[in-house]
């Protein structure tokens, strides 16, 4: 089960990224996966629950957003989602459409909450 490995990468860069915000706390994470990148939802849900379980990461809400196979047409530039193994154009009717997108895994946003202000001096690594 692969899912496992894209979960500990997933915290580990959640973890890079945290380190940003000394004072805030890393909320709600979004991850785009898109329908060609071999990963089950379902499973990295599980996965991500499960290694951060008992960890001060168990309240981080993880969201997953599934991007469907999508196609461009050649002919008319228009970008639609593939449905039912069709990649002719619905717009304009053309067989003429090269791939433009679905197999994605990528953070997506993050969302950081700050109860409170910074005490003096703590600044994230950028100096801001």
């Amino acid at each position: 089960m692969h899912e496992m490995g894209i979960a500990s990468s997933l915290l580990e860069a959640l973890e890079t990224e945290a380190r940003r915000f000394p004072c805030a706390r890393l909320a709600k994470a979004g991850l785009r996966v898109g329908e060609l990148a071999g990963v089950d939802r379902d499973a990295l849900s599980f996965c991500f629950e499960a290694i951060t379980r008992g960890t001060p990461w168990e309240t981080l809400v993880l969201e997953i957003e599934y991007c469907p196979r999508r196609q461009r047409c050649q002919r008319c530039a228009a970008v639609f989602a593939v449905q039912a193994y069709e990649f002719a154009c619905p717009f304009c009717g053309s067989d003429e459409t090269v791939f433009a997108g679905g197999d994605e895994l990528e953070l997506s946003f993050l969302e950081v909450e700050q109860d409170e202000p910074c005490p003096a001096g703590t600044q994230s690594p950028e100096g801001k």
